[in-house]
C-alpha cells in the first residue's frame, strides 16, 4: 500500500475511534432529554428526567400497580372493575389531569416493578412498613388496617388463639403484612412455629383454607371483612378478638418522587369535599378511614 492510501486509512481509523469514544457505544435513550432555560430566564425548565410528575404527565397517564383484592380492586357481578382503591385512584388522577392505567402485578416484586417503570405507583391496600418506607416514597396514610387469622368455621373450637396454630399449616401472600406476621422480625411467636407456605395472592390463601390445603391463613382485615363468611367463603370465619398488628395503608411511589406531594394535595382535596368519605362508605370502609378517626 502506498503512503497516500496508508495515511487515508489511518485518518479514517482515528475518526471512527474518536466517534466511538464520544458516543459511548450504541445506547437507547429511555427518558426525555434534560432541557434548560434560555439565557436570562428566571429558572431552568424542569424536565421529565428530573421530575417523576413531569414524566407521568408527559405520558398522560399514571400506571397503577395492583392485585385483585376486594373491596380495594376487584371485578363485580356485572363484570366491572370496581373497588375503593379503583375509585380513589381514579378521583386522584382526575385531580392531577391524568388517566388511570391499572396494571396487575406480582405483589412480592412490587418494588422492582416500580423501579423498572413498568408501573408508576403501588396502590392496592399497601401496608406501610419500615422496609417499604426505606425503599419507596410513600404518600400520607389514609386507611387503618390490621391482620387477622381465617379458619374453617368447622374448626372454631380447635383454633381459638395463635397458640393453637403452632403445628398448623398456615398460608399468607408473599411479601404481605400477613407473611410478616408469620415469619417477619416481629412475627407472632406461635405462628413462627407453624408450617408456613406463601401464595401469590391473598384470595389464593382463602381458597387453600376452604379446600383443606391449609388450616389457616393470615390476611388483611379489610379483605376478610369483605369476603369471609359470605358467598363462596361462607364456611370460613375470622378467629374472634385476634388482631396481629395495627397498621396503615399508603400509596408507594419511586424514592424521591415528586408525585407523592401532588398525591397528598389531591387526596386532601377529596377529603375536604367529602368525596373520599363517600367512596369509603360505598365499600363499608368509612370507619377505617383515617380522616374519620
Amino acid at each position: 500500500m502506498n503512503k497516500k492510501w496508508t495515511s487515508l486509512a489511518l485518518a479514517l481509523a482515528l475518526g471512527l475511534s474518536l466517534t466511538a469514544c464520544a458516543g459511548g457505544g450504541n445506547t437507547t435513550q429511555t427518558t426525555p432529554p434534560e432541557t434548560t432555560a434560555p439565557a436570562g430566564s428566571a429558572a431552568p425548565v424542569e424536565s421529565a428526567a428530573d421530575s417523576d410528575l413531569a414524566y407521568v404527565t408527559s405520558n398522560g397517564k399514571l400506571k397503577i400497580g395492583f392485585t385483585y383484592f376486594a373491596p380495594m380492586n376487584y371485578i363485580d357481578d356485572n363484570g366491572d372493575f370496581v373497588g375503593f382503591e379503583t375509585e380513589f385512584a381514579t378521583a386522584v388522577c382526575e385531580k392531577l389531569g391524568l388517566e388511570p392505567d391499572f396494571q396487575e402485578i406480582n405483589w412480592d416484586s412490587k418494588v422492582m416493578e416500580l423501579d423498572s417503570k413498568r408501573i408508576d405507583c403501588i396502590w392496592n391496600g399497601m401496608t406501610i412498613t419500615p422496609a417499604l418506607t426505606e425503599a419507596l416514597e410513600i404518600g400520607d396514610p389514609y386507611v387503618k388496617n390490621y391482620q387477622v387469622v381465617v379458619i374453617r368455621s368447622a374448626d372454631a373450637d380447635k383454633y381459638k388463639t395463635t397458640a393453637d396454630l403452632t403445628d398448623a399449616r398456615v398460608e399468607a401472600e408473599a411479601g404481605s403484612a400477613g407473611e410478616a406476621a408469620i415469619i417477619g422480625e416481629d412475627a407472632d411467636p406461635n405462628l413462627a412455629q407453624a408450617q408456613y407456605t406463601s401464595v401469590n395472592k391473598q384470595v389464593d390463601a382463602l381458597l387453600e383454607v376452604k379446600a383443606g390445603g391449609a388450616d389457616a391463613c393470615v390476611l388483611d382485615f379489610v379483605l376478610a371483612g369483605a369476603m369471609v363468611g359470605q358467598g363462596d367463603y361462607s364456611d370460613l370465619m375470622v378467629i374472634p378478638d385476634l388482631q396481629l398488628s395495627v397498621e396503615e395503608y399508603g400509596v408507594g411511589f419511586r424514592k424521591g418522587s415528586d408525585i407523592a406531594p401532588a398525591f397528598n394535595e389531591a387526596m386532601q382535596a377529596l377529603i375536604d369535599d367529602g368525596t373520599l368519605n363517600t367512596i369509603a362508605e360505598k365499600y363499608d370502609l368509612a370507619d377505617l378511614l383515617l380522616a374519620n378517626q
